[in-house]
């Protein structure tokens, strides 16, 4: 014995609508909440050219980012700060939070120092002193890479 529908069947497809909106509604999710890493760059700060400055291999687990600009103002933080004594205590400050509330050591977190191509070298080596004043022991200086012509490339 056959049993035959009794209405025209019909293929049953699902609606992705709600399945697209949510992916982009995760798409901006995400893309504002990453880090575009704007703490590491910058606009103030043009940083040099050299044939040796190469990307890190992997990115610093605990960086410390500070620039230095053309003028010899320093940018920590967002906030531009004038004086060495100012970097200082935020440095200070920077430190008891580090040891307070991680399980690091000031030895672990790496220093990255973002100097403009036309600061001067010596607010560069004070930084560098005052950094290891405070403990820290792993420095980073920042470069452009420059394009270096190869066989074939003009």
């Amino acid at each position: 014995m056959r049993f035959r529908p009794k209405g025209v069947s019909k293929i049953v497809e699902g609606d992705l609508t709600p399945m697209i909106d949510m992916t982009f509604q995760l798409i901006a999710f995400f893309m504002l909440v990453i880090n575009f890493s704007d703490a590491e760059q910058d606009q103030r700060v043009k940083l040099p050219a050299s044939e040796l400055a190469r990307p890190p291999a992997a990115p610093y687990e605990q960086p410390l980012t500070i620039h230095v600009t053309h003028d010899g103002h320093f940018i920590y933080a967002g906030n531009e700060l004038t004086e060495l004594a100012r970097l200082r205590s935020e440095l200070l400050r920077e430190t008891q939070i580090i040891l307070r509330h991680t399980s690091k050591q000031l030895g672990d977190v790496t220093v990255i120092i973002r100097a403009d191509e036309n600061a001067k070298t010596g607010l560069v080596q004070e930084i560098i002193a005052i950094c290891q004043e405070l403990k820290f022991e792993k420095f980073a200086l920042r470069g452009k890479q420059e394009k270096v012509n190869t066989v074939g490339s003009s």
